[in-house]
């Protein structure tokens, strides 16, 4: 199935940065854990001091790396993603902070092991590309992202969403076949429908508190679909794919958020 098809069904539960509830997030092994438990798995991207796409979702290390116990990185602080290389990124340990235990260390994960990672498991993959603009130029970011992602043999199985919707503009320029969401947050673009036919994305993503029925309604009949993060309860969730929603971005890949519970 293409993943723009399994995108209009009503239902749908994507992994938020992985199983990120029971697994450190954005890893391969909350990527392994999500396997069976949502339709797709929702990842971040950024890049490393040379340009290396790496699967992060702040734009610092402190909350979900080791780095502020390596005495030869003291001098890179705040511990911007961008400001470390791939090397150096590689020497993190981006399991301990969740286990509270040193035994249970993790690698890094970066852009390339993902897209592998979702071929070999013949599952979809939600891409957000954080927004790195004044460091990186936008044409440089999608085109490491959608070269990675033409390597990979992976353009029917992936979208691509952004809250920096320059980039979702590009894309389609560089790669119509690959899927685009636009990402908002508190509220929507000035004149909806025309600004997302403008960008010529597939999808529109937003967060829990702007959802509305009549909008969701509004973008279905336009021919968008859905998605509504971050939802990590059931009734909520019901209460969204009544709204139409197609799918729901969450942390608990639990019994009672399966899609088949719904």
């Amino acid at each position: 199935m293409k993943f723009l098809k399994l995108l209009n069904q009503i239902g749908l539960i994507a992994a938020h940065r992985g199983a990120r509830s029971i697994s450190p997030e954005n890893t391969l092994t909350a990527l392994k854990k999500s396997i069976g438990k949502c339709d797709f798995i929702e990842i971040d991207v950024q890049f490393s001091r040379e340009g290396v796409a790496v699967v992060m979702h702040d734009d610092t290390l402190e909350r979900t790396t080791n780095v502020a116990k390596i005495d030869s990185f003291v001098s890179k602080k705040p511990y911007k993603v961008c400001d470390f290389t791939i090397d150096e990124l590689l020497a993190l340990d981006y399991g301990s902070w969740f286990y509270k235990d040193e035994n249970h260390k993790e690698p890094l994960l970066t852009l390339r092991d993902a897209l592998e990672f979702i071929k070999e498991n013949d599952i979809f993959l939600n891409i957000e590309i954080k927004d790195m603009h004044g460091i990186f130029s936008d044409e440089e970011v999608v085109d490491t992202v959608v070269k990675e992602i033409k390597n990979s043999d992976a353009s029917e199985s992936v979208l691509l969403s952004s809250f920096r919707h320059e980039y979702l503009k590009i894309i389609k320029e560089k790669a119509p076949n690959i899927l685009t969401a636009a990402l908002v947050e508190g509220k929507h673009p000035h004149r909806l429908l025309e600004y997302l036919r403008e960008l010529k994305v597939n999808g529109y993503n937003l967060n829990n508190e702007l959802v509305e029925r009549q909008t969701v309604e509004m973008l279905r009949e336009a021919g968008f679909f859905v998605g509504v993060y971050t939802v990590n309860d059931s009734a909520r969730a019901k209460e969204l794919f009544s709204m139409g929603v197609n799918s729901i971005f969450s942390d608990s890949l639990n019994k009672k958020l399966e899609v088949n519970s719904l």
